[in-house]
């Protein structure tokens, strides 16, 4: 006697897992339409930055007035990369979570370095605490917690 395939099963496990927006808490959801909102205006501070035109950008403790120096390129790439997270997280996509996860360790270690090596480096930024980290941790441990619902829940 053969052995039965039951062919319905994943089918029936696609429509029981839930939309991967709502797996979002509400604390994310405002972070990524404030990076989407953010991510947009870096696109565009690019093309002003290339018509001449200065700004100010800070971000985990580092801050520039020319999008084109080596922080404030630094600066809006992470703008961009923010932004393309955020929005993929939105959008549901499937390699969101990684993005994410990418995003939050740059952070960590951008706010970490700013914060314990650049005041011994006497480059002008005194020691102070970074907040960010304290939105920054629990961000990337609640990515790490959702990546397998994630990966098997169901998209629009």
């Amino acid at each position: 006697m053969e052995p039965q395939i039951d062919i319905l099963s994943d089918d029936i496990t696609l429509l029981a897992a839930p939309k991967r927006r709502t797996l979002l808490p509400w604390w994310v959801k405002i972070f990524c339409w404030i990076f989407m909102i953010f991510g947009c205006i870096a696109a565009v501070g690019i093309v002003f930055g290339i018509l001449g035109y200065n700004f100010q950008l800070s971000l985990y403790g580092l801050d520039s007035s020319d999008p084109f120096s080596l922080i404030g390129g630094l600066l809006m790439l992470t703008f961009l990369l923010k932004g393309v997270a955020a929005f993929a997280l939105w959008t549901e996509k499937d390699w969101a979570i990684t993005l994410g996860v990418a995003d939050a360790v740059l952070g960590i270690v951008v706010c970490g370095l700013v914060m314990f090596a650049a005041p011994f480096l006497n480059i002008g930024i005194n020691f102070n605490l970074r907040l960010e980290l304290a939105l920054l941790i629990p961000y990337l441990l609640w990515l790490n917690r959702t990546k397998p619902l994630w990966q098997q829940s169901n998209r629009p």
